[in-house]
């Protein structure tokens, strides 16, 4: 298996947004926008990204929405996230055992990615459209960063 965006590997990182927006939930769309908010939190005017900025970095997006599914059905299966019917569609949720399992994973990156999913929840999704956000991440080149519209202030 190949450790790099396993559904595992996703999975822990969607379970680290679901646990620090616990108890509220998020759609799929939230967490594909919010993950690569996550990995690429400079480009966004955050803290320093966990992962480089590649050229090819907006490709990640047509990717994520599979490999999020698959993580989160990982999680689901484990008891450490579940799924909401809302008015708006469906909503995932950490379940109580989910930020206590994120507590316990104790790595230098785990560290810096629980720091980005605090910054991400609490400072970056509130100001932002994420039909905006998405539609400029597909649409702009590579090496372009966001423009400022796609924020709400």
């Amino acid at each position: 298996m190949n450790p790099l965006n396993s559904p595992l590997e996703v999975g822990v990182r969607a379970l680290a947004l679901l646990a620090e927006s616990h108890p509220e939930p998020m759609d799929l769309a939230q967490l594909v926008v919010l993950d690569y908010a996550l990995l690429h939190s400079a480009e966004f005017d955050g803290p320093p990204s966990l992962h480089p900025d590649l050229p090819a970095r907006t490709g990640e997006l047509g990717m994520k929405r599979r490999l999020l599914e698959e993580g989160l059905l990982v999680l689901m299966r484990a008891g450490l996230a579940g799924i909401e019917a809302h008015q708006g569609g469906l909503m995932y949720r950490a379940t109580e055992r989910g930020p206590a399992f994120i507590d316990v994973l104790e790595t230098p990156y785990l560290d810096r990615l629980r720091d980005r999913a605090e910054w991400v929840v609490h400072e970056y999704a509130p100001r932002i459209d994420v039909d905006a956000v998405t539609r400029e991440l597909i649409n702009r080149p590579a090496e372009t960063p966001l423009p400022p519209e796609a924020h709400r202030d």
